[in-house]
């Protein structure tokens, strides 16, 4: 079980959630409008003092379309994960998987809203283009994707994993509480973890230490 927090934007939240037991932090770039979004050289250095708590890996969470750029991005920045968000297609994770280096893990999310999910036909050609896990998190009927807070229907999730080869991590709205609605998509076999970002922050709206790890021990805990 990884647990994956999304969206820092300094170090101390960085240092937080390392603290607290997660294993993944979500690093924005390329988000128009995103609050969390960062510049390159911001990107580089909270990668950099990802790397420095010893147990966090830097994913690159990104819109952006250009994989010449991504590539060089991830690169610059030394991040180990590159996340896709928005409908890029499968033609752009094959030309990304070809420019990054092996070790650099590419994430595709999958978006659900209700029990749809417009990519459910393209699985297939995203683990065949170089696609080595999902994220399947929820979207908006007005079109609005990551970080909704909107929580899935677990039989929709379960409908998504068996049609995959590749494992997958789980967003949405997830929080301390609803673990026990995921029952059956945390004994799939592709499951490998949990994405959260609104209810790791606290009052301050920054990523908080004493949230994160009541997130930890809730999914963690069998």
């Amino acid at each position: 079980m990884l647990v994956k927090i999304c969206g820092a934007t300094t170090a101390q939240e960085v240092r937080a959630v390392a603290g607290a037991g997660a294993d993944l932090i979500g690093l924005w770039h390329g988000v128009p409008g995103g609050p969390a979004d960062l510049p390159a050289e911001r990107l580089a250095a909270l990668a950099a003092e990802a790397r420095a708590t010893g147990r966090l890996r830097s994913v690159l969470v990104t819109f952006g379309s250009d994989p010449t750029a991504l590539a060089h991005t991830a690169a610059g920045a030394g991040t180990d994960w590159i996340q896709l968000h928005g409908y890029q297609p499968p033609a752009l994770v094959r030309a990304l998987r070809a420019q990054l280096p092996k070790r650099v893990r590419i994430v595709k999310v999958l978006h659900v809203h209700g029990a749809s999910c417009p990519e459910t036909s393209l699985i297939g050609a995203y683990e065949r283009a170089g696609t080595d896990l999902f994220l399947l998190d929820a979207a908006t009927a007005d079109g609005r994707v990551g970080s909704t807070g909107r929580t899935l229907d677990h039989s929709t999730v379960a409908a998504l994993a068996d049609r995959m080869t590749r494992s997958f991590l789980l967003a949405g709205g997830l929080r301390p509480t609803n673990r026990d609605r995921f029952g059956t998509t945390l004994t799939h076999r592709n499951f490998l973890g949990v994405d959260a970002d609104s209810a790791a922050r606290g009052a301050t709206g920054l990523l908080d230490a004493a949230r994160t790890a009541d997130l930890v021990r809730a999914w963690k805990t069998p």
